[in-house]
């Protein structure tokens, strides 16, 4: 089973269509680290498709049965502490019931970090102990839990410029180093573009049960020439409000908008 077989459209939140070279080189990347266990580290820019690359990289490996745990790393320090932790009951204030964190549902599974880079520092020790020992204790508890998982993670920002600013640890950073995918945005693969727009036309005018046949030339060269500083994100929600307007079998998309 091969990683190019498996990263197809509807994989993740963004779909990975194209045959650029640079899509082409994220994806034997993704292959290779896909038959191992190490921890990977996905940087590109929002709206890239990082996480439909984890979830590939997820559903060939040996983990593949196993839960696929998505985190996002940007929400204030307490709550995602909590949230990736877990807690016992009347650990805080509010508290009326005990919490499974994520870390913990990732067990024998893949757990992925949304925006890593935004892991408080003082719980990146705790994050650091989970990953090399296998083990935490959910807030308000002295219980040792292990767990085994396979860490994915992706962020947007550069994360050995934040190790120099010390807002990153270094030794959490060389868990990710060696493993590291960047993942280029639209504007550097922009002979993926017609095909996305293609795919993204068909799966919204099925979606909305029309049936769209054509895509006028003027159209395309508008989306190819434009940079898409949203990426594929932003391109399929381009297409999808274009798929809205559109009352017969040619796509009419807002042009003015781009």
């Amino acid at each position: 089973m091969q990683v190019q077989e498996e990263i197809r459209p509807g994989s993740g939140s963004e779909e990975i269509v194209g045959e650029s070279p640079a899509l082409k080189q994220v994806l034997a990347q993704a292959k290779k680290l896909a038959l191992s266990d190490t921890t990977v580290l996905l940087v590109g820019a929002a709206g890239s498709g990082k996480e439909s690359v984890a979830r590939a990289i997820h559903r060939v490996s040996a983990r593949r049965n196993e839960s696929f745990v998505k985190v996002h790393c940007a929400i204030p320090g307490a709550k995602l502490e909590g949230e990736l932790f877990g807690y016992e009951k009347g650990a805080f204030d509010g508290t009326t019931h005990e919490k499974t964190g994520r870390l913990e549902l990732a067990n024998k599974g893949t757990l992925f970090l949304d925006e890593i880079t935004k892991f408080p520092l003082d719980l990146q020790p705790k994050l650091l102990r989970a990953l090399k020992q296998g083990e935490f204790e959910r807030l308000g508890s002295t219980r040792t839990i292990r767990v085994n998982v396979r860490l994915i993670a992706a962020t947007r920002q550069d994360p050995g410029k934040l190790v120099a600013e010390n807002r990153f640890r270094e030794d959490l950073y060389h868990q990710f180093s060696a493993s590291l995918i960047q993942v280029p945005p639209l504007r550097e693969r922009r002979e993926d573009i017609p095909p996305l727009v293609h795919y993204f036309v068909q799966k919204f005018a099925r979606r909305m049960n029309k049936h769209i046949e054509s895509i006028p030339p003027e159209t395309m060269d508008a989306m190819l020439n434009y940079h898409w500083p949203g990426n594929v994100r932003q391109l399929e929600n381009f297409i999808e409000r274009s798929v809205i307007l559109t009352e017969g079998s040619s796509l009419r998309a807002p042009l003015s908008e781009l």
